[in-house]
């Protein structure tokens, strides 16, 4: 029988951190906790957990820091938590390369789901305890850039080149979260500027031709307060 999956979670709120545990524990994982940024890198390495949610602001060693040590050294999945949403746009401008992040306060279960998420898309394997099986699915959408095409279940649609290359930023990273500041960035090359709503306009003229080849399935996934991300489940 496979051993469970080890989850760390690094959180000065004790009772948060130990309701999230429950949670993770109800789920089929093992679950260890520390409550402050000192000694999280030397117990990362001694102990290899599958996956970390980290917290922002932690006493002795704050999370930005604990992030950049971490993955100099490690790819293990890290879910970052603050309690500010307009942290979020600058720790996704910062690159730490954190695999997504979660604003308080958020639901335990809404936490936990991102947990299976994110280590089903690091590991192609669904999470918990003895889990063999739940393979990821293959990416649904094949895209043309040089005819601003995408296929997907034997059909094809078109796309204006700002539909194609806001749907290219967020497919090329399945999973992360992009910012609308963020996607200005990457769609509009002159700098020009535009509001966050003509963004949202976009997404949502996206998602209306998306359905046009996937009517059952979400691909372009709003993230409350934050941005848009793409994930094929």
């Amino acid at each position: 029988m496979n051993s469970p999956q080890l989850i760390l979670i690094v959180e000065d709120e004790e009772r948060l951190a130990t309701l999230v545990a429950d949670y993770l524990k109800a789920a089929g994982f093992a679950v260890h906790l520390c409550f402050e940024g000192l000694g999280v890198l030397d117990w990362v390495r001694a102990q290899a957990p599958d996956l970390i949610i980290l917290d922002l602001m932690l006493p002795g060693k704050d999370g930005l820091t604990l992030c950049s040590e971490i993955r100099a050294e490690s790819q293990v999945p890290i879910i970052m938590t603050t309690a500010r949403v307009e942290e979020i746009d600058r720790l996704l401008g910062l690159g730490l390369g954190a695999d997504d992040y979660v604003c308080k306060p958020y639901s335990p279960r809404e936490l936990v789901a991102r947990v299976k998420a994110v280590l089903r898309r690091s590991s192609g394997a669904a999470p918990g305890a003895g889990t063999t099986s739940d393979p990821v699915a293959a990416d649904p959408l094949t895209l043309d850039p040089d005819r601003l095409r995408v296929r997907a279940a034997g059909r094809e649609i078109e796309l204006t080149a700002v539909e194609f290359a806001l749907l290219a930023t967020l497919h090329q990273a399945p999973g992360r979260i992009f910012s609308r500041e963020r996607l200005m960035e990457r769609i509009y090359r002159d700098h020009r500027v535009v509001s966050d709503r003509t963004i949202d306009s976009h997404v949502k003229k996206l998602r209306r031709r998306l359905q046009e080849l996937l009517p059952q399935q979400e691909l372009v996934h709003s993230v409350y307060g934050v941005g848009y991300r793409y994930e094929d489940r």
